[in-house]
């Protein structure tokens, strides 16, 4: 009789769940709760590990239909202690961006909210509006994401008129400055006419504007403009009246009605349906909204848990002065002790978190309230053209259900040199970028000269599920990566390179495949010879040929980036002694070859990896005798 060693969850065998949990210790940390898979499931932090993993397990207790449906499936529970609470906090944050926990409430990168961006990590920081928040350096600073573009770019205009700074990211001449330097919009920063210490507190003026510190700047420049006229200057006394007139224009029309206009707060409220939660963020300072942030959530776990990620992570990189010292939040937040606690230690002060009931404090919750309602409204109108899309696929491929996963590939090459391959996501009918995946072709045979995409997709395909071969029953049980639709880019030929990969795997039966050729918008199913009879306006079609289109940019996109970076490697590799790693190392630092061949010696030699000797060596290299 053959013996079963599958992994049972916890709530199915009570002793091993009752050692599990004594053994965890009533101490601060961060814990984790695993499925059979080995996958973790969710990750959360609590100042006693202990009574808060048991209250998970225990009969009675209050929980939603979410962590009830995650209990049923945890079979390991795992814990790190730390020593504060604030630890905990930050642990926490980390470990759900690396994991993406499928029952964490996890924010989405939402890109038509834009980012402000200033890259301290830089001699010379740039600033900038991006709509990709990534943490490449450590000194580097974002601020938002912002509601309103438009207004954004518009402060951002102003400032750059107020203050003299860097406008372009690279110089647009050797030898000499710009046209911006000449009209004063620009203190010559591409021929270091400024010294560096000098022009970051130029930098850090505007950066005072984006923290809502706008009227401590100008206090701090009215005390300037008064020295500079009681010594004589009044040249430039006047250039500071200017700015703060400048500043003084940012602010107007921005008073909100509060009761002590001496008190920093932040006002967080959301709006939610049956899946999305749209959350904005208003920040106060001295009476005034000085910034509208927004957010978007899955909306699959209580209000307060979804406030409180938003929260965390928003504060997670926030500098001490940003932070304010009341947060009204329209729902109670199941760790606000801790998030207070933490926020107190980094601010210097006493940070509290308000439920406000009534009153003004109450009727602000309720405006920011309004404001989520009306994303949301967008939100849904956009999200029932998607369904819509989505049903009219599942009726076009005759699916059982409308699909929650589709899954697109795509092959980018010139003529078989660099070889890539995309896996882009969509998740009810919208990308989810999270997800999205670059895959170098490894096929020996693929080389330049000679492309092959029959057996690049066929490579990614199995990469892709190899995992799965051996019990595809298993693996689709309860897990959000199982696609409900993969799409290939291509015609009949492409289609079938994937559908013998897959029977090979045996997982042809469990995973719907189909092709979208380019010149007819025609969709091949496997087997038929024949495309499905579609009219390529309709909307289930228009949703595979955005997946296609995505897939397509994504690829192309990553394989620029590959024959760049060769491009650049080629440029550095007669350098003697710069090897690939020191070559990362240079690119990593200077962002391109053009700053490499402008910076100094002792600049080079700052890079890791980079001394002196081999610094004057590249030196040498692009400023020959």
């Amino acid at each position: 009789m053959a013996i079963s060693t599958q992994i049972l969850p916890l709530v199915k065998e009570p002793e091993r769940l009752e050692n599990r949990l004594a053994e965890i210790p009533p101490e601060p940390g961060v814990y984790f709760m695993r499925d059979r898979s080995d996958r973790i499931i969710y990750i959360g932090k609590s100042r006693k590990l202990r009574s808060r993993v048991r209250s998970y397990f225990r009969d009675g207790y209050n929980k939603s239909e979410r962590i009830t449906t995650m209990v049923k499936l945890v079979t390991e529970i795992e814990f790190i202690v730390t020593d504060t609470e604030a630890e905990a906090l930050a642990l926490e944050a980390n470990l759900i961006k690396q994991h993406q926990p499928y029952f964490n409430v996890l924010l989405k990168d939402d890109k038509k909210y834009p980012y402000l961006c200033i890259t301290w990590s830089e001699n010379y920081p740039r600033i900038f509006i991006t709509r990709k928040r990534q943490f490449g350096k450590e000194k580097d600073k974002f601020y938002g994401p912002y509601t309103d573009a438009g207004l954004l770019r518009e402060i951002l205009r102003l400032c750059k008129r107020i203050f003299p700074q860097r406008q372009r990211p690279q110089p647009l001449f050797k030898d000499r400055p710009c046209l911006n330097y000449d009209l004063g919009r620009c203190p010559g920063v591409c021929q270091q006419m400024m010294l560096p210490e000098e022009y970051r507190k130029i930098v850090q003026k505007v950066a005072m504007v984006f923290q809502g510190r706008t009227q401590e700047l100008i206090d701090i420049l009215t005390q300037q403009m008064n020295a500079a006229s009681e010594n004589l200057n009044f040249e430039s006394a006047a250039r500071i009246r200017d700015q703060i007139s400048g500043l003084k224009s940012l602010t107007a029309d921005q008073k909100v009605s509060l009761p002590d206009d001496t008190v920093s707060r932040d006002a967080i409220a959301l709006a939610a349906d049956e899946q999305h939660a749209c959350i904005q963020l208003f920040q106060i300072r001295a009476g005034q909204l000085v910034g509208r942030l927004a957010f978007v959530a899955d909306a699959q776990a209580e209000s307060g848990a979804i406030l409180q990620r938003a929260l965390e992570e928003h504060y997670q990189t926030a500098d001490s002065v940003e932070i304010p010292i009341e947060i009204l939040v329209q729902h109670e937040l199941p760790d606000s002790e801790i998030l207070a606690d933490v926020l107190t230690q980094r601010k210097g002060k006493k940070v509290t978190i308000l439920t406000p009931l009534r009153q003004t404090k109450a009727e602000l919750i309720e405006m920011v309230e309004r404001n989520a309602q009306y994303e949301l409204q967008r939100m849904q109108k956009f999200g029932d053209r998607n369904h819509q899309a989505m049903q009219d696929l599942a009726a076009i491929l005759d699916l059982p259900d409308v699909p929650h996963r589709i899954e697109g590939y795509d092959i980018s090459h010139i003529q078989g040199s660099n070889a890539v391959a995309s896996q882009v996501v969509f998740i009810d009918g919208l990308p989810a970028k999270q997800h999205y995946r670059h895959y170098k072709i490894k096929n020996p045979t693929v080389t330049a000269g000679h492309s092959d995409d029959f057996a690049s997709l066929a490579e990614v395909i199995q990469r892709r599920f190899r995992k799965y071969g051996d019990d595809p029953q298993l693996s689709r049980l309860g897990n959000p990566d199982w696609p409900d639709l993969i799409m290939i880019d291509g015609g009949k030929g492409q289609l079938s390179s994937v559908v013998a990969v897959l029977q090979e795997m045996n997982l042809l039966e469990d995973l719907r495949v189909v092709s979208l050729a380019k010149q007819r918008e025609e969709i091949f199913l496997p087997g038929e010879s024949k495309p499905l009879t579609t009219d390529s306006e309709q909307p289930g079609v228009q949703l595979l040929r955005r997946l296609r289109d995505e897939a397509h940019r994504f690829a192309v996109s990553f394989h620029r980036q590959q024959r760049s970076d060769k491009l650049k490697r080629s440029r550095l590799d007669e350098i003697p002694g710069l090897g690939h790693h020191r070559q990362k190392q240079l690119l990593g630092h200077f962002r391109s070859v053009d700053y490499i061949r402008q910076a100094t010696t002792p600049q080079l030699a700052e890079v890791s990896g980079i001394g002196p000797r081999l610094a004057q060596e590249i030196y040498d290299y692009f400023h020959p005798t």
